[in-house]
């Protein structure tokens, strides 16, 4: 669950992403998995979910190191990969800032530290499951 005022917005790096409402401190918790609010889908529940609606979820998901998919249910989902993030997910339970952000700024992170499929499939596949991005405003 976002444990800081943030906002979706078009996303210069892909689609749309998470925007930072308010200055944050280099250290703040910006996200926490919260029983509740995220959901953990194991493999073999994840393949009964019906399509289209299993390949659209899939974009939204992380495999975790127990190897259980994690839906954020809120926003964090819209999270976007930076190869230089402002926040760290070095602990899976939660996401912090790794300097200070600036109001506005796109809350970034590296999807290699804490998801599975993209350390073992690279970046690229990851990448490529996430929805266009939007157009230039």
């Amino acid at each position: 669950m976002l444990c800081v005022p943030t906002y979706v917005a078009p996303s210069r790096i892909a689609g749309v992403g998470l925007f930072a409402a308010t200055a944050l401190p280099r250290g703040a918790r910006v996200w926490e998995y919260t029983d509740g609010v995220d959901w953990r889908i194991p493999p073999s529940q994840l393949v009964r979910f019906p399509e289209p609606f299993q390949s659209r979820l899939r974009h939204y998901l992380f495999l975790d190191e127990d190897g259980v998919y994690v839906l954020c249910g809120d926003n964090a989902k819209f999270m976007n990969h930076a190869p230089d993030p402002n926040c760290s997910d070095r602990d899976a339970r939660f996401t912090v800032t790794i300097r200070p952000v600036q109001a506005g700024e796109e809350l970034t992170c590296d999807y290699l530290e804490f998801d599975l499929e993209s350390r073992e499939k690279g970046l690229l596949w990851n990448l490529a499951a996430r929805p266009p991005a939007a157009p230039a405003p």
